[in-house]
């Protein structure tokens, strides 16, 4: 009996070790879940669909059938063979696939994403393109209910003078997008580029760029370009649309709505005193600490658009450090409290003495 007890003794050290370990081991694996999976629904699962205004004039009365649920997203700028480091890609590329796989439990008709998909399309080799395609396909892939609408960038295909026939054809095969591309779902017709002899009303314009204005000096929110960057003035035909096509395209459609991407920030333009104009900011951590999506109430009478925030870059670094330090913290008392016991037992016997 004596020698079981003694034996269970030696044991209780081991035994507190393990119990230690798996402890940490267990905080840590905690805290990994939480900021690789669980943060996105904590963070997506508060947005939701913005109510559809109804026409009071007309007496019409939307029902939940009538009304389109559109996601914008814009400027995921997939990395390539030539300037993408492997442990960025990782990271980036993990952040949207899990934002858009949350995003699509909020069940969106159809979602639309305004160009730059990939960041060195304009420069991929055929292997290179195919392997940034089945990326893409595997981080933004989608029930069949849902249809996933790609509008092509400049990213994508080239800036001007480097957009070549093969370039804009290879993307057309892979997004089945046309120059002149028409959307129509539950009565609302969507355009991304302009399409000669088109309607003029009923629509919404979707394009990568942004049309023309002068800077970002008069965009607010904190998802607005940096206070150090708001006065640089745009270069037309290279940051923004031309005045004069900006002018050709709502002259020709009178859209009700205009979204856009391309300045990896967010901006709302009013032109001509009446057409809204959304500029939709980036969807990767790699473009901004606070990427987000844009979700929309669409009937063929009126829209409501409410913008959702994903998790935000730094706080979950923060997290990440405040873990990192409370570890230290556990295992610096770990292993300097037995010492402590130690000198307290001496000083006790001293006083003894």
């Amino acid at each position: 009996m004596l020698r079981f007890s003694s034996g269970m003794v030696k044991n209780l050290p081991l035994k507190k070790r393990v119990c230690f370990l798996l402890m940490l081991v267990c905080l840590a694996c905690s805290v990994l879940i939480f900021c690789e999976f669980l943060i996105y629904y904590v963070v997506i699962f508060q947005c939701y669909w913005p109510e559809a205004k109804t026409d009071t004039l007309k007496g019409s009365r939307q029902t939940s059938a009538s009304v389109l649920k559109a996601m914008f997203l814009s400027d995921t700028h997939l990395l390539g063979e030539i300037k993408g480091h492997w442990l960025d890609k990782l990271r980036r590329e993990w952040q949207m696939e899990r934002a858009f796989q949350t995003a699509l439990l909020l069940q969106p008709d159809v979602v639309f994403i305004l160009g730059d998909v990939f960041d060195e399309g304009k420069w991929s080799r055929s292997q290179a393109w195919a392997d940034d395609v089945r990326r893409f396909q595997k981080m933004f892939r989608h029930p069949a209910e849902t249809e996933l609408v790609v509008i092509v960038g400049n990213h994508d295909i080239g800036f001007h003078y480097e957009m070549t026939t093969y370039k804009l054809k290879r993307f057309e095969k892979v997004f089945n997008f046309t120059p002149e591309m028409l959307v129509t779902r539950k009565g609302v017709k969507n355009r991304s580029i302009p399409a000669e002899g088109a309607e003029r009303w009923n629509s919404f314009l979707f394009h990568s760029q942004s049309f023309y204005r002068r800077s970002d000096s008069e965009c607010t929110g904190e998802d607005s370009a940096p206070p150090e960057e708001k006065n640089i003035p745009f270069k037309e035909k290279y940051d923004v649309l031309s005045q004069e096509a900006s002018q050709k395209l709502i002259w020709w459609f009178h859209p009700r709505l205009i979204l856009s991407g391309h300045t990896h920030s967010a901006c709302e333009v009013l032109h001509d005193g009446k057409i809204l104009e959304v500029s939709v900011p980036s969807f990767s951590w790699r473009n901004r600490n606070n990427p987000s999506f844009i979700m929309g109430s669409i009937t063929p009478t009126n829209f409501s658009l409410q913008k959702c925030f994903l998790p935000f870059e730094s706080r979950v670094f923060t997290i990440y450090c405040a873990a990192g330090a409370l570890l230290v913290v556990l295992l610096l008392a770990h292993f300097l409290m037995p010492s402590f016991y130690f000198a307290q037992r001496l000083i006790s016997k001293h006083k003894a003495v």
